[in-house]
């Protein structure tokens, strides 16, 4: 069912989105900075991706889930998806764990005074 993958990888976005925007831990807390940390980690994984390729390590396995569409050989759509999903939840899993780390270490400095 071609796809599929990428329906799969809208929905996921979409759910990271919504905890994003309940919990203001990326874009929802700094979008232009947010927007510049998603730019650079995309690009470097697409740089990333290109290099793989071209060594012959990556390559397009079975498509039956897949739009059938390439950015670049052996680069299908679903990848550029893939990677924005992977830095956002990236993000969002660091932007809440922050401030838990941040009020833990709060909490043994006044332990310690």
């Amino acid at each position: 069912m071609p796809g599929l993958y990428l329906a799969g990888l809208v929905v996921s976005l979409v759910g990271m989105t919504v905890l994003d925007a309940r919990y203001r831990l990326f874009f929802w807390r700094a979008p232009w900075r947010a927007a510049a940390v998603m730019v650079v980690g995309v690009a470097f994984f697409l740089v990333w991706d290109a290099v793989g390729v071209a060594l012959g390590i990556f390559f397009i396995g079975q498509q039956s889930l897949l739009t059938g569409v390439l950015l670049a050989p052996d680069v299908p759509l679903e990848e550029l998806f893939f990677l924005v999903l992977l830095c956002y939840t990236t993000m969002n899993l660091t932007g809440f764990v922050r401030p838990l780390v941040a009020r833990r270490l709060r909490a043994a400095e006044r332990r310690r005074s």
